[in-house]
């Protein structure tokens, strides 16, 4: 079925836009701009171009995705494919290996890309605010919707770089290349940043009439994740030096705000946030928005995540990247009481026949003789694994969708799908609560909120089914009780459940380091894993360097070293 998404009005409009080389010398190049925008119709395409624009990426430089970046820079997977020199560059994240004079490309376009977006937010911002509120009766929505969309963009660069330059639609071109990446404070940053998100809350409607718009709901949801990476404060080289309680209590509020809208609940079942047919569903706050059969030729898919699918399955053929970690495999057994192992998961590996597990490690992991993807007549076979001497037999298979899926489409090698790729679930406002409480030193106002988490995870078994009805794995998964509740205990819990729900999605590299231990953590992986896996054998985690990406060397250069490189690199 075909999916109206607010893309469809670029389409209509006929607006095309391009880019110089370098996004500080970017401009619009098209039918439209900031200059010679007269009518709302016109403002409100260069809006439409502006959303367009946060999902503009693609294998080289990921914005949506950030498989490379988040996943297997931490315990959760391996790079895959076919050795350590296919697509070598991801090689280098993996083994915290950036100091090189050659960066790659991946990062570097990373940072272009998300400033083309930036870009395009400014450029319409200029042409909404030139217009009155008679003449474009959504302006005041329109701006709000622009600047959550930059904010969103500006926080992903924070997550990412740390040291950034802000560049608003005050700025002239002229004035850009005054504009150093070390202008402001780390905490400053986070809040010019956060004025976005502040204006979207304020300025939003509650609910809008077409899916993929921001919303006043999302835009809390968005701030309240940014308040509680600004909580864990940081000095010049990355370490955390303090939990600023103000903050957490702000994620509270604007968590509070989320749920007690009463707009977005937990899907029934995992697998749901994982299957194009019930995407846009009830846990998704926000998420970009991809189509196929929207009337052009191929329509508007994501190839993020192309190279992801197993690569011997005959109905894929490429390319096997991004393997489940050993380690993450093993994080999901539990014990008698269904609960996790927090200090023995990794003394021997997962066994499907005497292991009890947590039902998720299904909606996660391919495994051999596992339903692949809900399709019972359709067993994950160990012969699908690309290079399994160097990485393995453990696949991902959450940004995966079925062959047979109306939103798969197969271009040559790659792989494109208009599965939507969410920003912001209803799980993870969940989660940030507990998160902020438990740090707060209300521990107690937290479990409950793990534990809807940790019921839904039990219930998601429907689809799990082999096709003799039975299951492949033993599934065990309890709530947590009131017994032993510390916040010590506590803080262990929200971290493991964090790991379990968004594994292999991308946050736990940024969560390690939000928390303050991504050294300890991945070492210590790193110390285990490198045994299982040789080919790590050389990879390190450096405290005070690792935690962010290098600013790219190009734009050090362009900008005749206005721009100050990240410490140790």
């Amino acid at each position: 079925m075909k999916k109206k998404f607010i893309y469809s009005l670029l389409i209509a409009s006929g607006l095309t836009m391009s880019s110089c080389q370098d996004f500080l010398d970017y401009k619009p190049q098209g039918t439209l701009s900031s200059e010679n925008v007269k009518s709302a119709e016109a403002a409100d395409a260069l809006v439409t171009a502006a959303y367009a624009g946060i999902g503009n990426d693609d294998m080289v430089g990921p914005m949506t995705s950030m498989w490379v970046y988040g996943s297997v820079r931490s315990d959760d997977a391996y790079k895959g494919g076919g050795g350590v020199s296919d697509v070598a560059d991801v090689d280098y994240y993996e083994h915290y290996n950036l100091t090189r004079p050659d960066q790659g490309l991946m990062h570097p376009f990373t940072w272009e890309n998300f400033y083309k977006a930036i870009s395009r937010a400014n450029v319409a911002l200029r042409s909404v605010n030139s217009l009155s509120e008679a003449e474009f009766p959504l302006k005041k929505t329109r701006q709000a919707e622009l600047r959550f969309l930059r904010g969103h963009s500006y926080f992903m660069l924070k997550m990412l770089f740390k040291n950034i330059p802000y560049i608003d639609e005050t700025i002239s071109n002229d004035d850009i290349l005054k504009v150093s990446n070390v202008q402001y404070k780390n905490d400053e940053l986070w809040n010019k940043i956060g004025e976005d998100f502040q204006f979207a809350v304020n300025n939003l409607p509650a609910k809008q009439s077409q899916i993929g718009r921001a919303n006043k709901i999302a835009a809390a949801a968005y701030l309240a994740k940014l308040r509680l990476f600004q909580a864990y404060e940081q000095d010049d080289k990355h370490q955390v030096t303090n939990i600023n309680k103000t903050r957490l209590q702000e994620v509270v509020t604007l968590t509070q705000q989320v749920i007690s809208s009463g707009q977005y609940s937990l899907q029934p079942d995992f697998a749901e946030n994982f299957i194009a047919e019930t995407e846009n569903g009830p846990e998704s706050v926000f998420a970009i928005q991809y189509s196929i059969n929207d009337g052009t030729t191929i329509g508007r898919l994501s190839y993020v995540t192309g190279l992801n699918y197993p690569h011997g399955a005959p109905q894929y053929g490429c390319c096997g990247f991004h393997q489940a970690s050993q380690n993450l495999a093993n994080a999901y057994k539990t014990d008698a009481n269904g609960l996790p192992l927090f200090d023995t998961f990794n003394n021997s590996n997962v066994d499907f026949a005497s292991n009890t597990v947590d039902p998720r490690i299904d909606h996660t992991i391919g495994i051999d003789g596992h339903p692949y993807k809900y399709n019972p007549d359709l067993p994950f076979s160990n012969s699908w694994v690309r290079d399994p001497g160097v990485y393995g037999l453990f696949h991902t298979m959450k940004e995966q969708q079925l062959a047979s899926s109306s939103s798969y489409h197969k271009e040559g090698p790659f792989i494109g799908s208009s599965k939507n790729i969410d920003i912001i679930r209803y799980d993870d406002v969940l989660l940030m609560q507990a998160e902020a409480y438990i740090e707060l030193g209300q521990q107690e106002a937290a479990r409950p909120l793990i534990n809807q988490i940790r019921r839904r995870a039990a219930a998601s078994t429907g689809r799990l089914k082999k096709s003799d009805g039975t299951f492949a794995s033993k599934y065990n998964t309890k709530e947590y009780g009131s017994a032993g509740w510390t916040q010590s205990y506590a803080r262990s819990a929200l971290r493991w459940e964090r790991r379990l729900e968004f594994a292999t999605e991308s946050p736990r590299f940024f969560d390690l380091v939000r928390w303050g231990i991504a050294a300890e953590t991945l070492n210590a992986y790193l110390d285990i894993e490198k045994v299982r896996r040789p080919f790590l054998s050389t990879a390190k985690f450096t405290a005070g360097r690792d935690e962010y990406l290098p600013i790219p060397q190009r734009e050090i250069s362009f900008t005749k070293g206005l721009y100050k490189q990240n410490p140790g690199f």
